[in-house]
């Protein structure tokens, strides 16, 4: 297998480019702005390509004889609505190589908007509220369109809150910031980096054309109680509970926003039709593994 990874040196990308390379034995062009950046994955065989990835030509030229695209590169990280789709419309231009029959780009599980705490299966209809969950929707929708004008098999991974040892919420739980009270907190989802990089690949065998796939562990659970797990396991104190009226008043915008959104979403689909076993079926078998091998501080996460 000949793959194009865009977003190869990000957070999920350095773990597709394991995936694929170390245990798959997968060949691999990734795309990069400076091949400084490519210098943490240099342990890694990897036919690096310097160009923009939101520039389309660039990206048709780098996929080359490649046989399938991974699109791990955000567009809520582009600096401007045009930008972000533009991301979108190069990854589609990689994927008209002539010899590109599979494009698995991962998006996010907000598309789906608040659902009140309901089971969320992939047959929702989708509701984004936030600009970044509006432009994946955007982007979901294009790359559809464009897999049922090209034939190209189009694979759509909604994640969640991806969680790892080097991504845990340690400096929020370090700085007090405080969750909801339980009777109003929000049910969250989430998925360990290392699983979602092996849905990837099991998504480039077994996904269906123009499908979408709740990639998700098994047991959502309250936002708070997940504050709640990682203290416990690290030894740090769980977070203040408040009111959610107070919470308006004294979050960030963007954190409110995220405790705002409540869905228990379904992961039946990635079982039955991507084959897949999950490692950490959930946060428990997760954080217990990396309370057992604590990595370097890192981003956060939810």
């Amino acid at each position: 297998m000949r793959v194009l990874v865009l977003g190869a040196t990000g957070f999920i990308g350095t773990r597709v480019v394991d995936e694929l390379v170390l245990r798959h034995g997968a060949a691999v062009r990734a795309t990069v702005r400076d091949y400084r950046n490519a210098v943490r994955l240099g342990r890694v065989p990897i036919d690096w390509v310097e160009a923009s990835a939101t520039d389309p030509l660039a990206m048709h030229a780098a996929a080359g004889a490649c046989d399938a695209v991974v699109h791990c590169a955000h567009p809520f990280a582009a600096p401007s609505e045009a930008a972000a789709l533009d991301l979108c419309r190069a990854a589609a231009a990689a994927a008209e190589a002539t010899t590109t029959r599979r494009l698995v780009y991962i998006s996010t599980t907000g598309v789906y908007g608040d659902c009140a705490g309901a089971l969320v299966d992939e047959t929702r209809p989708l509701h984004p509220q936030t600009g970044r969950a509006k432009r994946r929707a955007d982007a979901e929708r294009q790359l559809r369109e464009w897999g049922s004008r090209t034939g190209v098999r189009v694979s759509i991974l909604r994640a969640p809150g991806i969680y790892a040892a080097d991504r845990l919420p340690l400096a929020r739980l370090e700085r007090g910031t405080p969750a909801l009270t339980p009777e109003e907190d929000a049910y969250v989802n989430h998925v360990h980096a290392d699983d979602l990089a092996r849905m990837v690949v099991a998504a480039l065998r077994h996904g269906h054309p123009n499908r979408s796939y709740n990639a998700v562990d098994d047991l959502p659970q309250r936002m708070g109680d997940y504050f709640d797990l990682v203290a416990d396991r690290f030894g740090l104190p769980r977070p203040p509970r408040i009111a959610r009226e107070e919470a308006r008043h004294v979050m960030p915008p963007q954190l409110y926003s995220f405790m705002s959104e409540s869905r228990r979403l379904v992961n039946c689909r990635i079982k039955r039709e991507l084959r897949f076993a999950l490692r950490y079926p959930s946060v428990h078998e997760g954080i217990a593994a990396a309370r057992a091998q604590p990595s370097r501080k890192s981003p956060e996460a939810a």
